[in-house]
């Protein structure tokens, strides 16, 4: 499914839309160039999710965690420098089994550590304000599509 916005705005009204509709143990692979609006749509999913934290890029962190109390927490991971040799020390395998949901900038880096059912957002920038956002991976997101 395609959808395609017009502004960050728009983007993390997207990005609430997917929130509302995660599951625990969902995990979430974007695939992006620089500067898409990874880090942005998933301030949105966390809106959507219940969360009120600030989200920012896990760049230097590695993993950002925004822990609910009462709903689902999200652990948003920036896998840019990781590589396969790194997941078990940065305890990537752990978050997998915690029932939060994971979404994974440079998901491309992890591709074979990725779990079955695993749901792709693809970003690409079509100007400088419009991205064409394709989520695979799960009819689930398909009653979002504008």
């Amino acid at each position: 499914m395609e959808i395609y916005t017009n502004s960050a705005d728009e983007t993390i009204e997207v990005g609430k839309k997917i929130g509302a509709l995660l599951r625990a143990g969902d995990v979430i692979a974007f695939k992006g160039g620089l500067g898409v609006g990874k880090t942005t749509i998933t301030h949105g999913i966390a809106v959507g999710m219940g969360l009120r934290d600030d989200v920012s890029s896990p760049t230097f962190a590695i993993v950002n965690e925004y822990r609910s109390r009462s709903g689902l927490s999200l652990y948003h991971f920036d896998m840019y420098r990781i590589g396969l040799e790194d997941l078990m020390s940065i305890g990537f395998y752990d978050y997998l089994e915690n029932g939060g949901v994971l979404a994974i900038e440079w998901s491309e880096n992890i591709a074979d550590e990725l779990p079955l059912g695993t749901i792709t957002l693809s970003i690409e920038r079509i100007d400088e304000d419009k991205r064409r956002i394709t989520i695979t991976g799960s009819d689930r997101f398909d009653c979002i599509g504008n």
